[in-house]
């Protein structure tokens, strides 16, 4: 069992393991059940991560890559009420998944960004942006924690369980509402740890890569979004993924400037 240390240590465990899980979907490893070095399933072999999540939704015209290497534990797509021209980051856009279906959400007239910090999984994305026919997007290299975007440039902030892998979430909620536009949107899925998750969970490196020990609870999602300026918060469970933790969409909005 790892220790967690710096968030510069969490960074790079996190960046090993995704690029792993890139290679071994550029490999055709199968996914249905794993991805490379990262479990997508419960201890009852349930499969909580992944691309069975966009079973029923409209994921229509996304290449089946994308779909196949997703390693969130929602849809969050499916909750952001995304509209014609509008302009939607994806943090930790992994494969692309997401921002392919943004993308084609938002129109000719929108835009679909993706920011991964792993240079394979930013390859892949690329790759099935271009076998979907997709040009309203672009996948960009960089740090949640840091975002490579103007203030108030984006409409919408989405993730798919992503915010808890990083060391430092107070200065990524807080990124996030920097670059969200007056009343912009953010609409994520992400895990939620119970109250009474162990030390042991929580201490233990490969949880962490596999979303679970890094989780923050309900209440400090709650106020880490309050301290980044953002309001009308609401998370809502949608399914367990261990016995401490449980995956939520989780949204919230940015002040109008007026207000």
């Amino acid at each position: 069992m790892a220790e967690l240390t710096t968030p510069g240590d969490i960074r790079e465990t996190v960046r090993e393991k995704y690029a792993a899980a890139a290679r071994a979907v550029d490999e055709q490893s199968e996914t249905s059940s794993c991805c490379g070095p990262i479990s997508l399933t419960d201890a009852d072999e349930t499969q909580v991560f992944g691309s069975s999540l966009y079973e029923g939704t409209d994921a229509e015209g996304v290449a089946a890559t994308a779909v196949q290497a997703s390693l969130g534990c929602g849809v969050p797509t499916a909750v952001a009420d995304l509209h014609e021209g509008e302009t939607v980051l994806d943090l930790g856009s992994g494969a692309g998944a997401d921002v392919l279906i943004s993308a084609r959400r938002v129109g000719a007239t929108g835009k679909a960004i993706g920011l991964d910090m792993t240079d394979e999984m930013l390859a892949l994305a690329r790759a099935n942006a271009a076998e979907a026919g997709v040009t309203n997007v672009e996948f960009v290299k960089g740090y949640i924690e840091d975002i490579p975007l103007p203030d108030a440039s984006v409409d919408v902030v989405i993730s798919n369980c992503v915010i808890n892998l990083a060391g430092d979430k107070h200065k990524v909620l807080a990124e996030a509402s920097r670059v969200l536009r007056g009343g912009g949107r953010f609409a994520v899925s992400d895990v939620i740890a119970d109250r009474d998750m162990d030390d042991a969970t929580r201490g233990d490196m490969a949880a962490y890569t596999g979303c679970i020990a890094g989780a923050l609870t309900d209440e400090e999602f709650r106020d880490a979004l309050t301290a980044a300026g953002l309001i009308d918060i609401e998370i809502r469970e949608t399914h367990r993924v261990h016995e401490h933790a449980r995956s939520a969409i989780i949204r919230a909005r940015k002040p109008d400037r007026a207000a």
